[in-house]
């Protein structure tokens, strides 16, 4: 082999080990620092731009699953204000089943008035002022009134699929006069004739606000069902990032010991290689 002293080969050799062994052990310890393999779009361009495509799903999909607790939330508020609507009303049954009697004279059948008016009024009152994030629940006429559908986004697409409608009719005016045909009671009371004829007003009214909540829970199935379509579709997308973006940090870190003993070795042999033009001064 030539001696020479202007190109020393020995030398360029080990500094491209070197540096090889230095930028995989950089890369290394970066990976197993971020827990990422993929940092920047230089370490995998395609998989960098698969796994921002993912992430924003993933996170569309997080999103929708928080509408539809949204959802949810806003029917179980509805149910909530509709269960005491149905109480009021129940009770307004009995005693109009018991003015009904005919054993009730003029001053019993004004208290029982008395207090079927009380309840309506809370009726009407609930009705009027029962919200959820700014949406009156059973006033469709008030400012945020629900007049139309109400269409909850549980998916990630623009595309009816995507979407959970809730009927406007779930939200109907609740209040006592629409339930049951009257505001004023004075006249229902005046004999135990005119009590039994309005208990089919208060018959009607009930069965309004039993169908209400029925639907109302078929609903809330169904926006559970949409929510955990949701999850699953986020797990597996999430799976999916993983196996693209994640650092093995095993394998990261037996690649960043062997680099760096690589390193070592190749800075001993630099410098060895570095001496080695000098025996050319024995030949002269």
């Amino acid at each position: 082999m030539a001696i020479t002293v202007n190109t020393n080969m020995s030398s360029l050799t080990a500094q491209k080990s070197l540096n090889t062994a230095t930028t995989k052990m950089n890369s290394a310890m970066e990976r197993m620092s971020t827990g990422l393999k993929i940092n920047s779009s230089k370490d995998d361009a395609a998989g960098m731009a698969v796994v921002t495509k993912l992430n924003y799903k993933i996170s569309s999909f997080d999103v929708a699953q928080n509408n539809g607790q949204m959802g949810t939330s806003m029917l179980d508020t509805a149910e909530g204000v509709l269960n005491v609507i149905s109480s009021n009303l129940t009770r307004i049954r009995d005693l109009t089943e018991q003015a009904a009697n005919g054993t009730y004279g003029s001053d019993a059948m004004i208290a029982i008035r008395t207090e079927v008016q009380a309840r309506m009024d809370e009726i009407t009152r609930l009705a009027n002022s029962a919200e959820f994030s700014g949406r009156i629940l059973f006033n469709p006429d008030a400012t945020g009134g629900i007049s139309d559908n109400i269409k909850l986004q549980v998916g990630i697409t623009s595309e009816d699929t995507s979407i959970l409608e809730l009927d406007s009719s779930l939200f109907a005016k609740a209040t006592a006069s629409t339930l049951l045909g009257v505001s004023d009671v004075t006249s229902k009371y005046a004999t135990d004739a005119t009590a039994r004829a309005f208990l089919a007003n208060i018959d009607t009214a009930l069965e309004n606000i039993t169908s209400r909540t029925t639907i109302l829970g078929g609903y809330q199935q169904r926006i559970i069902s949409a929510m955990d379509a949701a999850n699953v579709m986020s797990t597996n997308l999430t799976s999916a990032a993983s196996l693209i973006q994640d650092a093995d940090i095993a394998a990261e870190s037996s690649e960043y010991i062997k680099q760096q003993i690589l390193q070592q070795s190749s800075a001993t042999l630099l410098a060895t290689a570095n001496q080695s033009p000098s025996i050319a001064l024995n030949l002269v």
